[in-house]
């Protein structure tokens, strides 16, 4: 049985891995507030490392969870124009 990684166990998969700066949502309650954040808010961040528990962005700060997002832009064909 294949085991689907996602939220903040996928992002310490990545890290495991040798991912660095992992574009995230993050979060101290839980992987769907982290998600859900990003409705009203701007909780995201580069995840560089994950040490005693807490997942570390570029500027340092411990967070309990992060979940791996991406962005990109919009194009001419995802609005139909």
């Amino acid at each position: 049985m294949d085991i689907k990684l996602i939220g903040s166990n996928l992002t310490r998969a990545m890290l495991d891995q040798g991912h660095r700066k992992i574009w995230c949502a993050i979060d101290d309650d839980s992987d769907e507030r982290a998600i859900t954040d990003l409705e009203n808010n701007d909780f995201t961040a580069y995840v560089v490392s994950y040490d005693d528990g807490k997942f570390i962005c570029t500027s340092g700060l411990p967070w309990s969870f992060a979940v791996p997002i991406k962005i990109s832009a919009i194009t001419q064909d995802d609005v139909e124009l």
